[in-house]
């Protein structure tokens, strides 16, 4: 049993796509083990994405993230990691193939619906920065 965190990003939840989101990973076979509605404050945004501070996008990155509510979730399920990230799609959504969250919901490379761990080291720390040990279950 694996898991890895999910975010529905701010332009997904401005969209009232949460349950549409939620609904196809339940659908996809993996169990949400934690879920919140979070605002992130620009500072939260700048400490979850910290290892992006150097790149170009980082600043629009931390301001959209900040920019209204995001729902954070700790997905589970065997192999958790690799099939939220074959149901999310592509980054870009234009290179993402048919049926997957980001080629149905995403507007573009910096609005794009929503954010999987890449990696369990990746999942492990994202997961301790939204969700005490005590939520999961």
């Amino acid at each position: 049993m694996q898991r890895t965190l999910s975010i529905i990003k701010p332009d997904a939840v401005k969209k009232n796509l949460i349950g549409k989101i939620v609904a196809r990973f339940e659908e996809e076979g993996l169990r949400i083990a934690a879920m919140r509605k979070v605002h992130l404050s620009k500072r939260e945004a700048e400490g979850f994405y910290a290892v992006h501070a150097e790149r170009p996008f980082f600043g629009e990155l931390t301001d959209f993230m900040s920019s209204g509510p995001a729902v954070v979730m700790v997905l589970e399920g065997d192999n958790a990691i690799l099939r939220n990230r074959e149901i999310m799609g592509a980054t870009n959504p234009a290179e993402a193939a048919e049926g997957t969250l980001r080629k149905l919901y995403a507007d573009s490379i910096g609005e794009n619906a929503v954010h999987g761990s890449d990696a369990p080291e990746t999942a492990a720390v994202e997961i301790d920065y939204f969700f005490r040990a005590t939520e999961l279950n």
